[in-house]
């Protein structure tokens, strides 16, 4: 079972791969978690006041890194989920 995906430059591990697994399983929690946190901080951003514990620009900053982390999420979900659908038509396309 051949991997050549790219060409070994010697340095590398042979049976190095990727944890398509662990990065499905922490991008199916983290997507949802981001994309709530950036509803609840905006939120709470659209409702403070300059005069509040926590002001408007913190809010904005954290609401901002929370949609920026969603987007980062569901881009890697997309990945991993395209990844492990194209290793598994791979057998069934050798077998012809």
């Amino acid at each position: 079972m051949s991997r050549a995906r790219h060409a070994r430059t010697g340095t590398e591990p042979i049976t190095a791969l990727s944890a398509l697994r662990l990065r499905l399983l922490l991008s199916v929690i983290f997507t949802p978690l981001f994309v709530a946190g950036a509803v609840v901080f905006g939120v709470w951003w659209g409702r403070a006041e300059p005069g509040d514990a926590v002001g408007p620009d913190a809010l904005r900053v954290i609401t901002l890194i929370c949609a920026v982390a969603a987007v980062l999420a569901l881009i890697d979900l997309v990945v991993v989920v395209r990844r492990r659908r194209r290793a598994a038509r791979r057998p069934a396309e050798r077998d012809r």
